[in-house]
């Protein structure tokens, strides 16, 4: 869906549609752009969701044994910092440097997505490995949108959402409240005062995720927590990314876009996802693996732990929402950054899948016992 819409948007405007187009975006409604109800709107539902997905990790998911949660700990790390730093050299100084988030992102769906289509030819471990990554990631660029991204500060908005969020936690933590109603209205006042505040209202949807439910491993598909994500995955995925992909693709690729790709920005924004997002999953990999800090699973290898970091630098939704951050109001650098991540993103994706399809199978020596050892592992 992510894909047809991009080829579509990218389409329609360039093509004698393409004023009117970019117009529909830019038309208001209730003191609002319709790209602004998207990006702030559509959007917090979507870090609902992603929300909702880190804390079931941390509670019951790859992320709730802090041993086993180390290596992709590591990894998301070097993925975040190396990335950030290639930028950095290539734009220190420049009216470009507030760029150098949008190479710290992973698409988890594009990046998971592409290990769907190996299927059996790549350990099951990997997967878990990459999704554990990628969640991680998220949580680093929610970080970084939230303190390095905010516009116009009020410190009175802020500190109403704030109260809006312990009040959710008192009503969760003390009260047990279970009703889902009052959780989502009080997300939706959270969600209006940090738009007021300056910092970035989808930042409302992560704090309300931790405010819901979410009860013991043996009730897990029955708390409210579980539900709620259940409900949002396919709307997330079929509506509100699809829409995100319409609106914010829509580049106009003029005769000179390729003179755009050397620029410090772009060459920053590409570098980073493409060399940068391996270099710093494998080096911290590494160095974790090596100082015995942690362990690679039983099934994966060195090259398994590059492909991943190979596919890392699929950046897609993620770095294109922290690009519109990053440079607002300056419509060209706008364009060019998404050229260089969409350029960067599917050639993440495409050498990634040849990369793990050629090297990545799992070892022949591996059998039914060595799952089973690995999975035990995982559980203790």
């Amino acid at each position: 869906m992510l894909v047809i819409c991009t080829i579509v948007s990218l389409a329609i405007t360039n093509s004698v549609l393409g004023e009117a187009y970019l117009g529909i975006w830019q038309t208001y409604a209730v003191g609002l752009s319709v790209e602004h109800w998207i990006n702030d709107g559509l959007m917090a539902i979507f870090f609902l969701f992603i929300g909702l997905e880190l804390e079931r990790q941390f509670y019951n998911g790859e992320l709730s044994n802090f041993k086993s949660a180390l290596l992709p700990i590591l990894a998301a790390v070097g993925g975040i910092v190396i990335p950030a730093l290639i930028h950095l050299i290539f734009n220190g100084g420049l009216d470009t440097q507030a760029g150098i988030g949008i190479p710290m992102a992973t698409d988890i769906a594009f990046a998971l997505g592409v290990l769907a289509l190996l299927g059996s030819r790549v350990p099951a471990s990997l997967k878990i490995f990459l999704t554990a990554l990628a969640v991680i990631d998220d949580l680093g660029a929610i970080i970084v949108i939230a303190v390095f991204y905010t516009a116009q500060f009020s410190a009175l908005y802020l500190f109403g959402a704030f109260a809006v969020f312990a009040l959710l936690l008192v009503l969760n933590r003390f009260f047990r409240v279970m009703s889902l109603t009052v959780y989502l209205l009080g997300g939706v006042l959270m969600w209006f005062l940090m738009l007021k505040s300056g910092v970035h209202a989808t930042i409302a949807g992560v704090m309300l995720a931790f405010t819901i439910p979410f009860t013991n491993k043996q009730d897990d598909e029955a708390s409210p927590s579980h539900r709620l994500e259940h409900f949002l995955h396919k709307p997330v995925a079929f509506l509100i990314l699809p829409i995100f992909a319409l609106a914010n693709t829509g580049i106009v690729m003029g005769a000179d876009w390729m003179q755009h790709l050397s620029s410090p920005n772009s060459s920053g924004i590409i570098l980073g996802l493409l060399t940068g997002k391996a270099l710093g999953i494998m080096l911290l990999s590494f160095i974790g693996v090596t100082m015995g800090i942690c362990r690679l699973p039983v099934d994966l290898n060195w090259k398994h732990i590059f492909g991943a970091g190979i596919l890392g630098g699929i950046g897609f939704t993620m770095s294109i929402f922290i690009t519109n951050l990053a440079f607002a109001g300056n419509a060209d650098l706008i364009n060019a950054s998404k050229i260089a991540i969409l350029l960067a993103s599917l050639s993440a994706g495409i050498l990634g899948f040849l990369w793990l399809k050629l090297l990545g199978k799992p070892r022949k020596d591996d059998g039914d016992m060595d799952s089973m050892d690995f999975a035990v592992d995982e559980l203790n």
